[in-house]
């Protein structure tokens, strides 16, 4: 029963809740209201969005200025820690700098000496000078010098006045051959070397001639220097270059390029036919190929075959015979007469530089370093006349008699002759020669007082001169004396480029080979403890003599 009533109930509710009059009409516009409610939503979601996005970007451009200082103070803190670095770099360098320039004044001020006399006490680089080799006693070097050696001198005058007049006249010869207009023109040769400056010390003699030579008309020779203020390659220090111009500046001679020309002109002489012709003009002129400077190898052969015919035409006129001595020195000549007696000398084809005594040479007698010139177009330059000028001046300052060109003499006695014994046993060749020991000589003679080389002080200046031989051989540093040295006496007649140029140092060769600085040194010392022997066995020959040492005497 309460079921049934319960069910009719649920009905009746039922019935009215879904009578149509039981609601007002307007409920039927709800779903227009809805749409409407959507997009008034979406019209304030995409207003959100936009302010969502403007949020954003305020809040990122907060960001950015909060980090700009942070980002100004760290590129500040890079600037100064930039800047102090540049300021310690500047500082590390002028300390660098200040070190050098003592180091250089400190060169440059008295040299050091070793033990070899009463005022002889310092040693050198902290050891025994010399290894411990005591040399021969004052009165054996002076009786040495004036038995051994002193004798030469007499030979060495008859020999230089017999080989210059055979000289006058092959260049006479030579002169007669050549053509003014097309040939080179030679010049009078100029003496050099140790026969002229009254050092000779061993035999043969060997006289070493400079022969100058000149372009044709209208040419002229325009020598370049390697040693400006400008960097110079390592390998072209001590070398220069000879450029081959016409005196007016104009290669070809044409005047075309100094007057203007009309539009219906043209120069035959610049014309594209004749293209070839500067080129070959400068091949006569004993250039490189397509360079306008002075070959070094055309140049020999050219003097080489010059020579040639000039004694072809006048050997006649003379009972020996001439001819090229050592292949590896092109200007080597060597008189042979009929009795086996030999004269060598030396022609050495030479440019003047600029009305100077500094010349350029086609080459030495040998390159001592075992180096070649980096092109052939590289000229040596020649100090050898300065040299001869200082030597004279200096000697005209010291004592009656003074001892400094009998110590050259003595050391170059005994290079020559253990030079002499290594060559005879087949070792290697060792890269000390005469001239860094008259190199050695020479800054001596400016570091000494003119009373320091009397000739009671002969067996001082001699150990003095090879302490400082040893010394330059262990730094391996010998600064060329003229290259460089502001201490030159100005009466000499520098070029001024040469005295302000960078210093030039001889045994570079040495830092760059360990295999020929090796066998130097040990030469040396060998040379050292064979001097006593050679001073007293040589002491009681003749000077022509040429018998040879026994080995049991000598250190090889």
């Amino acid at each position: 029963m309460a079921l049934g009533l319960f069910r009719v109930c649920l009905v009746v509710v039922t019935a009215i809740v879904n009578h149509p009059l039981l609601f007002p009409r307007e409920n039927a516009t709800v779903p227009e209201n809805d749409q409407e409610i959507i997009r008034k939503m979406q019209a304030h979601e995409e207003k959100m969005q936009l302010e969502r996005l403007r949020l954003e970007e305020e809040e990122a451009q907060m960001a950015a200025e909060k980090e700009a200082p942070e980002q100004v103070a760290e590129e500040g803190q890079q600037q100064q820690e930039t800047l102090a670095l540049n300021l310690w770099t500047t500082l590390c360098m002028i300390l660098f700098l200040i070190i050098e320039v003592w180091r250089q004044d400190h060169l440059d001020g008295p040299l050091p000496e070793c033990p070899g006399g009463d005022e002889d006490e310092l040693p050198v680089l902290g050891s025994a000078p010399l290894r411990g080799v005591t040399l021969p006693s004052q009165a054996m070097l002076g009786h040495f010098h004036e038995h051994g050696i002193r004798g030469t001198m007499a030979d060495a005058a008859r020999t230089r006045e017999f080989v210059e007049g055979f000289v006058d006249n092959l260049l006479g010869a030579l002169r007669s051959l050549c053509n003014r207009d097309t040939d080179m023109e030679v010049e009078d040769f100029i003496g050099v070397g140790s026969m002229y400056e009254n050092w000779p010390a061993d035999r043969p003699l060997l006289c070493h001639l400079f022969v100058p030579f000149t372009p044709p008309e209208p040419y002229r020779f325009h020598p370049e220097l390697c040693c400006s203020g400008r960097s110079v390659p390592l390998d072209r220090q001590g070398y220069g270059q000879v450029k081959v111009g016409r005196a007016d500046g104009d290669p070809l001679g044409c005047i075309c390029g100094k007057t203007k020309l009309g539009e219906d002109m043209l120069c035959l002489l610049h014309a594209k036919q004749s293209g070839a012709q500067p080129c070959r003009e400068m091949e006569d002129l004993l250039c490189a190929p397509e360079s306008p400077y002075l070959d070094t190898m055309r140049v020999m052969k050219w003097f080489q075959t010059a020579l040639t015919k000039a004694w072809q035409r006048i050997a006649h006129k003379f009972d020996f015979d001439l001819a090229f001595g050592q292949l590896d020195t092109p200007g080597s000549l060597k008189i042979m007469f009929r009795s086996g007696k030999a004269i060598p000398f030396n022609l050495i084809p030479v440019i003047q530089s600029d009305n100077s005594d500094l010349h350029f040479v086609s080459h030495l007698p040998r390159e001592l370093s075992g180096e070649t010139p980096a092109s052939s177009t590289d000229w040596l330059l020649s100090f050898a006349v300065f040299e001869q000028h200082f030597l004279r001046i200096t000697s005209k300052g010291l004592p009656e008699g003074a001892c400094h060109l009998s110590c050259l003499q003595i050391a170059s006695f005994l290079l020559s002759k253990q030079s002499g014994m290594e060559g005879a046993c087949g070792l290697g060749a060792s890269g000390l020669s005469t001239y860094h020991l008259k190199t050695a000589l020479m800054h001596l003679l400016l570091s000494r007082k003119a009373s320091d080389w009397k000739a009671a002080q002969l067996h001082s200046r001699l150990q003095e001169l090879l302490c400082f031989l040893e010394k330059s051989l262990l730094e391996k540093k010998l600064l060329h004396f003229f290259v460089g040295n502001r201490k030159v006496p100005e009466a000499l007649g520098l070029p001024e480029a040469v005295r302000r140029a960078e210093p030039l140092n001889l045994f570079r060769p040495f830092v760059l080979q360990r295999g020929l600085y090796r066998r130097t040194v040990d030469s040396f010392y060998k040379m050292l403890e064979n001097a006593p022997t050679l001073v007293s066995e040589y002491s009681l020959r003749v000077p022509s003599s040429q018998a040879s040492l026994s080995t049991k005497a000598v250190v090889l």
